[in-house]
């Protein structure tokens, strides 16, 4: 655990259709457009007594309040960014660096982190105070460290974000462990969790999925994609 927080919910606001009584925050992000790419899992965590967002893989969200933004990772990595003057931070989750002729989407990490730093630049984050906090690429999956798929996100993600001169402040990457992973966007606070190897299934299988795409494509040379 790096670090321990409690946050309190949003507060209600808007009368809710119908019903006489103010929208929770809940409603209104449920109620709210998604972009492409844009997490839409949202729930109450009973464990930090908060409004939160589960972002699956490919996808990504930002917010300027403290929002529980979370995640659970295999070989997959999660970059969090926070703009430490104007308290912005978002989350994304890839799987592999890139993606061939495939590019755009977000289970690569070239457009995860563009969708990423864009959508921060959108909601008022300024590039020259952003600060990452990145965890995952565990080689959770017995017999597949040769394809190196959490070295390789690992390599991809810090070259990243030393080429975009973003300074990475606390990293928890490598090793054998799944992670659950949980960031404060406005605080800029964040947690991970290393899990036991058991009752990984997902994970695995969303592992082997990301091992299976990064070997060599048979045939003309066309792009490898996930599924």
């Amino acid at each position: 655990m790096l670090s321990s927080i409690a946050h309190p919910t949003g507060a209600a606001a808007g009368p809710a259709r119908g019903t006489g009584r103010p929208f929770s925050r809940l409603e209104q992000l449920k109620a709210a457009p998604r972009k492409p790419g844009e997490a839409s899992f949202f729930f109450f965590d009973a464990h930090f007594k908060a409004d939160a967002v589960k972002v699956l893989p490919g996808e990504y969200f930002v917010h300027d309040e403290d929002l529980l933004i979370m995640t659970t990772l295999g070989s997959c990595i999660a970059a969090c960014l926070w703009d430490r003057e104007r308290r912005i931070g978002g989350l994304n989750h890839f799987m592999l660096p890139d993606g061939g002729g495939a590019m755009e989407s977000g289970r690569y990490g070239s457009y995860a982190m563009e969708l990423l730093i864009n959508e921060m630049l959108k909601r008022g984050a300024n590039r020259l105070t952003l600060e990452a906090k990145v965890f995952g690429g565990g080689a959770v999956v017995s017999g597949m460290n040769t394809l190196n798929v959490g070295e390789r996100n690992t390599a991809f993600v810090l070259d990243y974000l030393k080429t975009e001169r973003i300074p990475v402040v606390s990293k928890d990457v490598l090793d054998i462990y799944p992670r659950k992973v949980c960031f404060f966007p406005a605080s800029g606070k964040a947690m991970v969790k290393r899990l036991a190897a058991t009752n990984t299934d997902a994970l695995v299988a969303q592992d082997r999925a990301a091992a299976k795409a990064v070997l060599p494509a048979t045939g003309g040379g066309g792009s490898v994609d996930l599924f």
